[in-house]
């Protein structure tokens, strides 16, 4: 072989590589020329450039990996704080406008401070970090901004080099397709801060309690910090290591700001002078239990009402929604319920005490914010069902303010074929137990299930009133007068009183003549809110839950606070509340003078008490609060006789005390206000066969009741008003006291709904309250 390169260099051929060396001996002979040495770099960088640009055409940016995506909803209380957050994924998603300049240079001097003018690669970044980490100095990130971006948002993290390869080009090609403006918001939207908190957004309210908008320069050197080890600079504000440890890398992004001409050197100082940016203690988010769960049930109910936004929608998370809902008054009203359970309800012991429920709700009357609700046991207990946002529970007595609203607006017809009289609260009906009821047409009304084949209207006691005031039957909640006025005054004006003030009709009860002291269902929601709107002079607002939700740094449109609208004369409404002020200083309200605050409400009880209510307010808050017992393997309303020792449950006990421990609290530090005044009305009208002056107390009770001529009552056969639209004729098989059939298994009354249902079935094995059939009415005793 020697020989013939020896003959070849000798006729003059060179061979293509030139190696071992012709005509050179010994070291020289093996040693490559530089010829040679250039060529094959040049071959090889060639290589390398057209892989490289093979790579580079071929690479494509794949698609997000859905972890990156998932976000949560939080939510808000009514100052402001986070109530919790929703979701597998604790991120909330900011544009980048949303997140103060000088924070966004927090992160790129301590990451990547040429992120703007690099191609998204930093060769010399990565070398640096090497040298910095061989060197024992400060731990520093080999990757920019766009490849971390990269890494988050489209890779595993994995340390392949396969893996950092397909990072590479995708942060090379991406800025192609994304503005370093849009690489940064998400790269500050997919950092894991610690404290499970995913997102610029989250870190801010997870270490400081504020928004990213609300982060200081020093703050957020802190959140910057944190991206490099999570896991302990979590712990900044409890362990002595990891405070340690975070306070020198504060400083030093601190430290690279200055260098970067981001802040000036006294500002630096002063940061430091104020001292390292303790984050506030970690608090894992609540979840749902307590009453949390119905008050994120509630808020999303009310968002979907009011936006286009479905369940599924919903449950993707990146929703901020701010409620009405008064963190202090929220436990209040849990706490007030829990005292009363405690002082009188021994389910281990008393087998009566088994099953007892209670749904509350309290609402702004200048507003119509719902600031607080009781849903019951709480979802970490299995009870699902809203109790403050479900009907079925029938109200009782506390429907006849509305009865005395529609006589005071639209009068009476209280003789057969003549225009309406008018009503005053001082228009004296018969309270006497066991009367029969005559429609306006005079006719006496029927009731086969009666011997006598017509309806007599029993109260809760056989006390000979004989005839007594509007108002005096209001503060002992006497059922005859409220019935047999409902009935001269017509169903069609009762309801429309009711709706006015802002019940919802699928919650009423048809025309029988128990529509009139309560057989109609509504949330415990709309009876505050109805009551809201006596207590703010005739003004109705529906009640809303929500005032505001961003999305994606957006805020939605149509959370405005509803507007008023006058639902009744203010004349009408200040008579009310001065009338039902009565019932509480001389009648089955007396227990609510333990407020010690001018107040007005109403006690309302059913048949065989099968639920009690106390709703009541004062000129800064209305509340309801109803009481009921319900087996959650029967479903049906039951009896709670016995019930904390009570013979009988009137609303006057224990729903009455819950509200009063409640009102106490929630209107701690508030000024007293009083109502006002009654306005001056005319002369009253009284039922036929009235006396026309009133006698004492005493007489009221032993004389006998006045009788009235009446023409012979219809046959039992025709329709129980023989003129109505909504009339249902009595049944022989009812018993009384409960409603028409309304809605099972958590239907909502759509108290925060703007008059849409709920409905579906419940997940808990505690139904919602329940009714039974169309019942008669004639029977029904409930009074207090």
């Amino acid at each position: 072989m020697d020989r013939r390169r020896v003959q070849a260099g000798r006729s003059g051929r060179r061979t293509l590589v030139d190696y071992p060396r012709a005509g050179k001996h010994g070291l020289r002979r093996w040693l490559p020329s530089w010829k040679l040495v250039l060529s094959t770099f040049l071959l090889f960088l060639g290589g390398l450039v057209g892989m490289f640009g093979y790579a580079y055409a071929t690479t494509t940016i794949p698609s997000a990996n859905p972890s990156t995506q998932q976000q949560s909803n939080t939510y808000y209380w009514s100052d402001g704080s986070v109530m919790t957050t929703q979701g597998s994924t604790n991120r909330q998603n900011v544009d980048l406008a949303q997140v103060p300049t000088l924070v966004q240079w927090d992160f790129l001097a301590a990451e990547n401070a040429t992120f703007y003018t690099d191609p998204g690669v930093d060769t010399q970044g990565m070398l640096r970090a090497v040298y910095h980490m061989a060197t024992g100095g400060e731990v520093q990130s080999g990757s920019t901004i766009t490849q971390q971006f990269v890494k988050n948002t489209y890779l595993s993290q994995d340390q392949s080099v396969t893996r950092k390869f397909r990072e590479i080009m995708i942060s090379l090609k991406i800025g192609g397709q994304l503005s370093k403006q849009q690489i940064l918001q998400g790269y500050l939207n997919s950092c894991y801060y610690g404290r499970d908190a995913y997102g610029v957004e989250a870190a801010a309210r997870t270490y400081y309690h504020e928004h990213a908008s609300q982060l200081t320069v020093s703050q957020g050197a802190f959140v910057a910090a944190t991206v490099n080890e999570p896991s302990l600079l979590m712990h900044a504000d409890t362990d002595p290591q990891a405070r340690a440890q975070a306070t020198a890398r504060w400083r030093y992004v601190l430290d690279r700001m200055v260098k970067i001409n981001k802040i000036t050197a006294v500002q630096e100082q002063k940061y430091l002078a104020a001292g390292f940016p303790t984050p506030k203690p970690y608090t894992p988010s609540a979840g749902l239990s307590g009453q949390t769960g119905y008050l994120v049930q509630a808020a999303e109910k009310y968002v979907e009402a009011h936006t286009s936004l479905t369940d599924q929608q919903l449950g993707h998370g990146g929703y901020q929604i701010y409620t009405t809902f008064d963190k202090k008054r929220v436990n209040a009203l849990s706490a007030s319920v829990a005292a009363m359970e405690h002082k009188h309800l021994d389910p281990r012991h008393r087998s009566a005490d088994k099953d007892v429920q209670v749904g509350a709700a309290s609402i702004d009357p200048s507003t119509g914010a719902v600031v607080a609700l009781y849903g019951g046991a709480g979802w970490d207990k299995g009870h699902w069902t809203d109790n403050a946002d479900a009907i079925g529970v029938p109200v009782g007595s506390t429907f006849k303010p509305f009865d005395l609203a529609a006589a005071l607006d639209h009068g009476a017809v209280l003789s057969p074929g003549q225009p309406a009289s008018p009503i005053t609260p001082d228009s004296k009906f018969n309270g006497d137990d066991g009367i029969t009821i005559k429609n306006q047409q005079g006719q006496e009304m029927p009731d086969p299930s009666d011997p006598s084949g017509l309806l007599h209207q029993r109260n809760d006691v056989p006390t000979k009133w004989g005839y007594i005031t509007l108002r005096k039957a209001m503060e002992q909640s006497v059922n005859t007068p409220y019935v047999q006025l409902g009935e001269y005054v017509g169903y069609d004006n009762v309801e429309g009183e009711a709706l006015k003030a802002g019940l919802l009709r699928k919650s009423l009860q048809y025309d029988t003549p128990g529509f009139y002291i309560g057989t109609s269902t509504p949330s415990a929601i709309r009876m505050a809110g109805a009551y809201a709107t006596f207590d703010d002079k005739g003004v109705q607002h529906e009640p809303y839950s929500v005032t505001k939700v961003v999305a994606d740094g957006r805020q939605l449109p149509g959370f405005e606070a509803p507007k008023g609208t006058t639902a009744m004369p203010s004349s009408t409404a200040d008579t009310v509340t001065d009338v039902l002020q009565g019932v509480v200083k001389s009648g089955t309200g007396t227990h609510a003078q333990a407020l010690g605050r001018p107040a007005a409400g109403k006690t309302g009880t059913t048949d065989d008490y099968k639920s009690a209510w106390f709703i009541g307010y004062t000129p800064q808050l209305a509340t309801a609060v109803s009481m009921f017992k319900e087996d959650p393997k029967n479903s049906g309303l039951q009896s709670m006789k016995g019930v904390g020792g009570f013979s009988k449950v009137f609303g006057a006990d224990m729903p009455t005390e819950v509200w009063t421990g409640y009102m106490t609290a929630a209107l701690q530090g508030q000024p007293v206000r009083q109502f006002s005044p009654a306005p001056a009305l005319g002369g009253s009208t009284d039922e036929y066969g009235a006396p026309s002056t009133a006698p004492s107390a005493a007489a009221t009770q032993s004389t006998p009741t006045a009788t009235t001529t009446a023409p012979a009552p219809p046959s039992p056969t025709g329709p129980c008003h023989g003129h109505k639209k909504h009339c249902v004729s009595p049944s022989p098989t009812d018993t009384a006291g409960t409603a028409a059939g309304t809605t099972t298994g958590g239907a909502g009354d759509g108290g925060l709904l703007g008059g849409t249902s709920g409905g579906g079935t419940s997940p808990t094995p505690t139904p919602a309250p329940t009714t039974s059939p169309p019942v008669t009415a004639g029977v029904r005793k409930a009074a207090r």
